[in-house]
């Protein structure tokens, strides 16, 4: 078992799981959770190093109690949490016109894109804060009012995914205001635009590549505070 521990949500798939094979290499006890019991255990099994399945659906709080209770009973502590599982709450392939969103549509999307990280990152405080973690919040460069404001929104169905993820980017500031004398940070990265089934697998990036931003803030040392955190730097909120 490795001296540190990460878990990583909705790490069956995509950015996800290569955001876990990445730790484990660089050395990571890395738990690999997702909703899907046997998609999370075949990827879990699937890559080498330590890695562990634990189901953990973000918007089932019974199974966020269980993960975390199982953090606490197995390590007692945990060095890094990654909340990366995400939906755009449109279907592969398809468009919505504005008019045809539902207040269902942004319930779901926030449900899981915005409570979900709450719930998730509430539940493990206490044991980041035993080992002085660091939480990784993955956003998107759609989500800053610089870019939206400056260029526009091309997709007015992406209106429930931009406002979920504007509001956990302000929830990283929050946050890491608050626990920094406890010695936690907490961050906001946008990977860039990484191709997945999210977007119909149209990302000019590869997961490998978007996983390594994610994991370069997850592992380097002294990072800006309170900043939207890209490949390149940083971008204005």
């Amino acid at each position: 078992m490795s001296d540190r521990v990460a878990l990583v949500t909705g790490a069956s798939k995509g950015i996800g799981r290569e955001v876990a094979r990445q730790l484990a290499a660089e050395g990571f006890t890395v738990l690999a959770t997702a909703r899907d019991a046997s998609r999370g255990e075949a990827a879990a099994s699937e890559l080498d190093g330590d890695v562990r399945f634990v189901r953990l659906d973000v918007t089932d709080q019974d199974t966020v109690r269980a993960a975390a209770a199982y953090v606490e009973e197995t390590f007692g502590r945990l060095d890094l949490l990654v909340n990366n599982a995400g939906i755009t709450g449109i279907a592969r392939g398809q468009r919505k016109e504005l008019d045809d969103l539902t207040v269902e549509d942004l319930r779901e999307v926030l449900e899981t894109n915005f409570v979900g990280v709450f719930a998730v990152t509430q539940a493990m405080l206490p044991l980041l804060r035993k080992a002085s973690g660091r939480v990784v919040n993955l956003t998107s460069a759609l989500a800053t009012f610089g870019r939206v404001v400056q260029d526009g929104v091309q997709r007015p169905d992406l209106l429930p995914y931009v406002t979920a993820k504007s509001a956990m980017n302000m929830a990283s500031v929050v946050y890491a205001a608050a626990l920094k004398d406890a010695g936690v940070s907490v961050h906001s990265v946008s990977p860039g635009y990484v191709a997945t089934d999210m977007n119909n697998f149209a990302g000019t990036k590869t997961v490998e590549e978007g996983a390594r931003v994610i994991v370069g803030v997850a592992t380097t040392g002294e990072l800006p505070e309170r900043a939207l955190l890209v490949e390149a730097g940083t971008l204005p909120w």
